[in-house]
């Protein structure tokens, strides 16, 4: 079996034979003027499954019975039919798999599949829930522009919002921010060239996140920045829960290490009467096992815009 999970910040592999192997990384998505680069994708997946062989002693790649593919994008920026088509191609296995990456951070934060809910908090934010029969309802996860609500790539534009209204002597800024963001960005006027015309900006936006939440201990800006973003992410993961019959509900992400933010979404949760299970994994867990359960039964749950199988 073979699990990859395509990430904008990197891909990563892993096998399954006897036992899991290592986990294995390349560069994430490259999205350009016609969405993400799949074939390049591929080709990196292929290598590293290459160098898994070798590294085993193979003198070649076994054919995998199984993969499963998790990908970011998948809705927007690619063709999903294509896509099934291309790593089928590519990776040559019996059966391919290929998965909403917030499908697979569901599986792999409940350890099952079955009625759940689960919110990502990284550089962008999506949650989604299912019963993985009638209802697929995904929340967010619109890119940082348009929404990710909760995210840090989010959390970290607002902060550098409140920092230049802090430079521009209006109400509601911090002083703070703007000191610890010129720290790590240099002088606020080389900022918007910093966000705004570089294809990593959302991981630029997210890198300044850890500065909002470490001010936040003492900076009322900070920390309502941090509450509302905790806010923000259990809207989103009530709403993905909303009509699932007793689902597990968790969140996954590095965003969730801030304690500011991981408070404010708790509470918020328990407001409305829910609480929040430990995730068990993350999207490559859940791509990992869907290629087991798909391989000790025969089948996964399909749906055309979510998980599609060849």
């Amino acid at each position: 079996m073979v699990a990859v999970d395509v990430g904008g910040s990197g891909l990563r592999l892993t096998t399954y034979a006897a036992e899991r192997g290592p986990v294995r990384t390349a560069a994430g998505a490259r999205v350009g003027s016609r969405g993400i680069d799949l074939a390049s994708l591929v080709a990196d997946a292929r290598a590293l499954l290459e160098a898994e062989g070798k590294a085993t002693g193979a003198r070649r790649p076994e054919t995998p019975e199984v993969v499963v593919w998790s990908m970011r994008g998948l809705l927007f920026l690619a063709d999903r039919v294509e896509v099934l088509r291309t790593v089928a191609a590519g990776l040559g296995a019996r059966r391919t798999v290929v998965v909403s990456d917030a499908v697979a951070n569901l599986v792999g934060a409940t350890g099952r599949i079955g009625p759940g809910a689960v919110v990502a908090a990284g550089t962008g934010a999506v949650a989604f829930g299912t019963d993985f029969t009638g209802q697929w309802r995904r929340v967010d996860g619109w890119g940082h522009v348009l929404g990710d609500a909760g995210s840090a790539a989010v959390l970290g534009m607002e902060g550098l919002r409140a920092a230049l209204r802090a430079h521009d002597g209006l109400p509601d800024g911090s002083t703070a921010l703007l000191d610890a963001a010129t720290a790590l960005l240099g002088q606020p006027e080389t900022w918007p060239h910093q966000v705004m015309t570089t294809p990593d900006a959302p991981e630029r936006l997210a890198a300044v996140a850890p500065i909002v939440t470490a001010a936040a201990l003492d900076d009322p800006v900070a920390r309502d920045l941090c509450a509302r973003t905790g806010s923000a992410l259990a809207q989103a993961l009530l709403r993905a829960a909303e009509g699932l019959a007793q689902p597990v509900v968790t969140a996954t992400g590095g965003l969730l290490s801030a304690t500011p933010v991981a408070h404010a979404l708790d509470e918020a949760l328990t407001r409305a009467g829910a609480t929040r299970s430990p995730a068990l994994g993350g999207a490559l867990d859940g791509a990992l096992l869907l290629a087991r359960h798909l391989l000790e039964t025969g089948s996964v749950p399909e749906h055309p815009a979510y998980l599609l199988v060849r």
